[in-house]
């Protein structure tokens, strides 16, 4: 048979019943595009994720009390001070306590809750933190204990109404007075909220006025730089053995957890390798159910074309012909349906970019080739697979017993 003469009779058939073939065709549309905008989704968070481990930097080690003791002692400063010992710890570059609390800050009649972040100033070395306006804290700062704050960008429209010409101004934070001295330049959110909600203050006022710990000299991470990334390995062995030696309450157990960006990377990476297949596999449900849905109208169409089939035996039509001539037909159905919904996935991935977005909390879908190739790739084997029986059926009706069907 002619495969150009198939694929007219295909077409002509499908469309002598519009609306019955429109229907069809929406359940292949709503699985294929669901497909596309739940792996847009799981690629646009994986990417938001990966970008934000990122620029913690590639060599930055981050340390955390815990580890397998049932006890394990808090991290403090006099930790802090021995990583950067160089002749213990050469492969360590800066070291950079911090303690991380939420606190209220307010200026007349406003008031708004925010994270607030004590580092000292080998903080900015470790981070790439950037102001719009006014300077990082400074040594004297930190050494005198002087009461001054960086805004987040969200924090001093919060109070100000705005992010310019705050510095001098004062905020209250957990009701103790302090001195804007800068504001952070704006990061933007993501969907794990935003980074621009936050207030840096010197650590040694913060410990003094605003949080209060089992231990004076107690913080609640260090941040390590290495001296390079192909140092990170072995800065990690010097840390781990430095803080041996000075938590030795815990004997032969770590009560402390060394992470590298990379290790969170790869965290990150499998958590949401898991999702996005198990988003694709819930989308991938209506795909199933739009293709039974072509079993069931391709069956109907037998019974209706029983006559005709007949008939083309009669005339000559071989077995295979006419398990082609179904089965092209379904293929049809599966294929139009598969690209109207990578076209309305694209839209859907849109318009969840847009809402994120107005919601402050910025996810942008991914949408790669490989989604829109392996939702194809289910759309024709859905027009096979779901065709194959309905097919198969007509091209085994005996053309005697065809003719005779009313």
């Amino acid at each position: 048979m002619n495969i150009g003469q198939s694929l007219w009779e295909a077409l002509d058939s499908i469309t002598v019943n519009k609306v019955r073939s429109g229907l069809t065709i929406l359940g292949i549309v709503i699985g294929v595009a669901a497909v596309i905008a739940m792996l847009g989704i799981g690629n646009g968070t994986k990417q938001a994720i990966t970008s934000q481990i990122s620029k913690l930097g590639t060599n930055v080690l981050f340390i955390n009390s815990g580890g397998t003791a049932d006890h394990p002692q808090p991290l403090t400063l006099r930790d802090a001070q021995a990583l950067q010992d160089q002749k213990r710890a050469p492969s360590v570059q800066y070291v950079a306590p911090i303690i991380q609390s939420m606190i209220t800050a307010s200026v007349a009649g406003t008031d708004t809750n925010t994270t607030m972040l004590a580092v000292t100033p080998d903080y900015f070395k470790v981070q790439s933190v950037e102001l719009s306006e006014g300077i990082a804290i400074t040594v004297g700062q930190y050494q005198n204990y002087e009461s001054v704050v960086l805004l987040g960008t969200d924090v001093a429209n919060k109070l100000f109404n705005t992010t310019t010409n705050l510095i001098g101004e004062k905020v209250r934070l957990n009701g103790e007075i302090f001195t804007v001295t800068g504001v952070l330049k704006s990061q933007g959110g993501t969907s794990f909220g935003s980074s621009d909600n936050r207030v840096i203050v010197p650590l040694s006022s913060a410990q003094v006025r605003l949080v209060k710990r089992d231990l004076p000299d107690q913080v609640d991470m260090i941040y390590v730089q290495a001296i390079d990334a192909d140092h990170v390995q072995s800065a990690m062995d010097e840390i781990a053995q430095i803080l041996r030696a000075r938590h030795y309450q815990n004997l032969g157990k770590d009560d402390f957890e060394i992470r590298s960006t990379e290790s969170f990377l790869e965290t990150m990476n499998t958590v949401t390798a898991t999702m996005t297949a198990f988003l694709g596999g819930i989308a991938g449900v209506s795909l199933l159910v739009g293709g039974i849905g072509i079993m069931n109208i391709m069956l109907v169409t037998v019974v209706e074309r029983t006559r005709e089939i007949g008939l083309r035996k009669a005339v000559g039509a071989r077995r295979r012909d006419i398990l082609f001539q179904f089965l092209l037909e379904s293929l049809l159905l599966s294929v139009s349906g598969g690209v109207i919904g990578i076209l309305l996935g694209y839209g859907i991935s849109f318009l969840i970019a847009r809402l994120t977005a107005m919601g402050g909390t910025a996810l942008t879908p991914v949408i790669t080739l490989d989604s829109i190739l392996m939702a194809t790739f289910f759309s024709i084997a859905v027009g096979i697979f779901f065709g194959i029986y309905p097919a198969n059926r007509a091209s085994n009706l005996e053309p005697v017993e065809a003719l005779r069907s009313e």
